[in-house]
């Protein structure tokens, strides 16, 4: 049994070219947030996949990031996280070749390279960053303000 689990759904009509969905989160954030071929492949208005996991994988790593400065003795004051989730063609579809993560911190008692070294940890202990390794390059830049 799971000590965490988390729903959300997702609803799909027609075709993939002329079809749409909805997505949505058991905690009711996003609700009947729509999606479409055009919104993942073009630049309709609504969400995608990977812009929703672009998001969830900077809030997971930003949290952890947040975790371990602050066990090691940090003040954390502000950290942001711009995530690019990065999809190329492969054979018949696409996969989702890298991440990129660019986080931003001001942290009292941090010097860049400690910074840099949290930010390394919080990539290997990250639970979005542990099922996509060995999946998709995940790249990291660290900037401490």
């Amino acid at each position: 049994m799971a000590d965490i689990a988390r729903k959300a759904s997702a609803h799909w009509t027609g075709d993939l070219r002329g079809g749409q969905g909805t997505v949505s989160t058991e905690s009711g954030t996003l609700q009947d947030a729509q999606y479409s071929f055009k919104t993942r492949f073009e630049q309709g208005v609504g969400t995608n996949p990977e812009e929703l996991l672009a998001a969830a994988h900077a809030g997971c790593f930003t949290m952890q990031l947040s975790a371990l400065l602050s066990n090691h003795g940090h003040t954390v004051e502000d950290l942001r996280t711009d995530a690019t989730c990065e999809m190329v063609k492969d054979g018949p579809g696409f996969k989702i070749s890298r991440m990129r993560l660019v986080v931003r911190g001001k942290v009292s008692g941090s010097d860049p390279a400690d910074f840099e070294e949290h930010v390394q940890q919080a990539a290997q202990m990250c639970p979005l960053s542990r099922i996509m390794t060995g999946n998709v390059e995940i790249v990291h830049e660290a900037v401490l303000e």
